[in-house]
């Protein structure tokens, strides 16, 4: 359901670790693979949340990676999420947060559910730098309307800081992020019989100049802010 998502999970931890028997929101988890991931790898109890892949098949994926007492499936949309405040270590979410953080109130919401001082850490698909018009004339052919959610990590970091609620401490590219997402889309399109995917074809025309894997890490300040 997007760029591999352990390889950006792992892209995610290496700046942002994580110790045994925290607990970890992992938003939009899709087929919960970075959560078996995640719980895998260090130990971590995920809550693996999205509304586009039923627990049900979360739940089996995790007892088939013997992970089910730490990957915990939920149904939920991302404005209405069954979270007690202040009841997670870190929020995570790889390839998804685009689909509903860029409203501009949407961080006031979410990191309510990390503790003050946790992390809050998205990898996904994004801009080189923002553009006044899109597409970029190279990309005419290829560009969907909307692509117009992906953004460069400085628009992130401006985007989230501007509340007064996060401190971001990573707002960067993933080095030849392009390229494995096109090694993905390749491989998916080996499986599937269709090589010649579209998404595929745009990453090849555009080799980096403006398309790539944006990764941001913040913090949830300490300080009370008033808010709505």
């Amino acid at each position: 359901m997007g760029p591999n998502p352990v390889w950006q999970a792992e892209a995610l931890t290496d700046l942002m670790p994580l110790e045994p028997g925290l607990r970890i929101l992992d938003m939009g988890c899709g087929t919960a693979l970075s959560s078996i991931f995640l719980a895998k790898e260090f130990g971590v109890e995920v809550w693996a949340t999205d509304l586009w892949v039923k627990p049900d098949e979360n739940l089996r994926r995790a007892a088939e990676a013997h992970v089910e007492d730490q990957v915990h499936p939920i149904y939920a949309e991302a404005h209405a999420l069954p979270f007690a405040e202040d009841f997670f270590d870190a929020l995570i979410s790889i390839g998804a947060y685009h689909y509903f953080g860029t409203d501009d109130l949407y961080l006031g919401y979410y990191s309510r559910f990390v503790k003050r001082g946790g992390q809050i850490g998205i990898v996904q698909p994004g801009l080189a730098e923002e553009h006044e018009t899109l597409p970029p004339p190279h990309l005419e052919p290829y560009w969907k309307w909307d692509f117009c959610a992906w953004h460069s990590p400085a628009w992130w970091q401006r985007h989230w800081e501007k509340t007064g609620l996060v401190t971001v401490e990573v707002a960067d590219r993933l080095p030849d992020g392009w390229r494995d997402w096109l090694q993905w889309n390749e491989a998916c399109g080996h499986d599937s019989g269709t090589p010649g995917r579209e998404e595929a074809q745009m990453l090849r025309a555009d080799g980096g100049r403006t398309l790539g894997l944006s990764r941001v890490i913040a913090r949830r300040n300490s300080q009370a802010l008033r808010g709505a």
